[in-house]
């Protein structure tokens, strides 16, 4: 009995002391960061909209990054462009959401490092104005999203958008126990997410996000896994959890650890690295002592750490990556991922924590933030 107490105390200790390594790091972003959003009013959907959405003023509503107008008719039907992002479709709904991600993310960060009620308070206004509001709160469903003019007026593929979410929930998760949070406030906001993820699990965009054979079908696994968690769902975690062992890990890696459907993108680089930061905060989110899929191994030697032994080496040297070069953002890749922390983290690596430390931790560039879902790792640290 002794010695399992021991055996506990060593494991506590010593994620305390990396969450501590971490805080010393992000101490004096999380604080701007948080001093920025302590300023900002909330804005949801409500906002703007756009003509070309088919859904209401309550429904979120993107544009397919890679369709551009056919230069043959103005009034036709959208063609793509594969890795080429149109400037000019719709991004205002995305935009706000990346800003709630990032507001709730900086001021849950600052609460974990403070203890100050302030930003709780600032927090929930924000998330009341999105999930609580009925003069401003969005749709619990994304109908509309990554529509393509032309043919399509939403797209399952458009689910990947709400990964954006993630922190929100994760913060609402950090700050749950505070004085100032309204037990009824959150049980409303858990509910829009309960009815988010039946949304997500039984709609025809949900199951073809979800069987999706790329990143998409990662990151799907990736946010109901973080929706779960919030709402309590046992039966979701689970199934995610299954899914991650039975089709994730053994129908997207190679053996030699890398993602063959990304590397035949027109962006091998940047996809490689968002997959493996989506697979990496499966793992983050879903695993347990009893089920740690940290250490989970397909019968072919597949794991989350053979993926970030391939990686590694392309984060830490960019020149060494030997496949095609991205078509757009080679420049911009890679920044603090979260696969280096939680990885370093998960595995007590120096050499990917040394990384992490050293790449860039505040991105500006839209693009990078948006393949960017988990920008403030203290809130996921136990």
């Amino acid at each position: 009995m002794l010695a399992c107490t021991s055996q506990r105390s060593t494991t506590v200790d010593s994620s305390n002391t990396f969450k501590k390594e971490v805080a010393e790091v992000l101490r004096d972003q999380v604080m701007q960061e948080a001093a920025w959003a302590m300023q900002q009013e909330p804005i949801t959907v409500t906002a703007q909209t756009s003509p070309r959405s088919a859904g209401g003023k309550h429904d979120f509503f993107s544009e397919g990054d890679y369709w551009w107008p056919n230069p043959v008719s103005l009034d036709s039907p959208y063609i793509q462009k594969d890795g080429m992002t149109n400037p000019d479709n719709f991004v205002a709904h995305r935009h706000a959401m990346i800003r709630l991600s990032k507001i709730v993310g900086a001021l849950s960060s600052a609460y974990m490092l403070t203890g100050d009620e302030k930003y709780v308070q600032q927090a929930m206004r924000h998330c009341k104005a999105w999930f609580v509001d009925e003069v401003t709160l969005m749709n619990p469903n994304l109908l509309y999203a990554q529509a393509i003019k032309g043919r399509f007026t939403g797209r399952g593929i458009g689910i990947i958008d709400t990964i954006q979410l993630m922190e929100v929930v994760q913060g609402l998760l950090s700050m749950q126990h505070a004085k100032s949070i309204s037990k009824n406030d959150l049980s409303v906001v858990r509910n829009w997410f309960d009815q988010y993820l039946q949304w997500l699990t039984t709609h025809r965009y949900g199951k073809d996000e979800m069987n999706a054979e790329n990143n998409h079908g990662t990151c799907w696994v990736m946010q109901v896994a973080a929706f779960a968690k919030f709402t309590g769902n046992q039966k979701l975690l689970d199934f995610c959890s299954d899914r991650y062992k039975t089709v994730l890990l053994p129908n997207q890696m190679a053996t030699d650890g890398s993602f063959p459907r990304e590397i035949r993108r027109t962006k091998p680089y940047g996809y490689s690295i968002f997959n493996l930061d989506a697979m990496t905060m499966v793992c983050q989110i879903l695993s347990t002592k009893e089920n740690n899929l940290w250490n989970y191994q397909t019968s072919d030697g597949k794991s989350i750490k053979k993926g970030m032994e391939f990686l590694h080496p392309y984060l830490a040297d960019k020149t060494k990556w030997s496949y095609q070069k991205d078509v757009m953002y080679w420049e911009n890749w890679p920044v603090a991922q979260p696969s280096l922390v939680f990885g370093a983290n998960a595995f007590n690596n120096k050499d990917w924590f040394e990384t992490w430390k050293k790449l860039e931790h505040n991105p500006s560039v839209e693009e990078v933030i948006r393949n960017l879902p988990v920008r403030h790792p203290l809130i996921w640290l136990e």
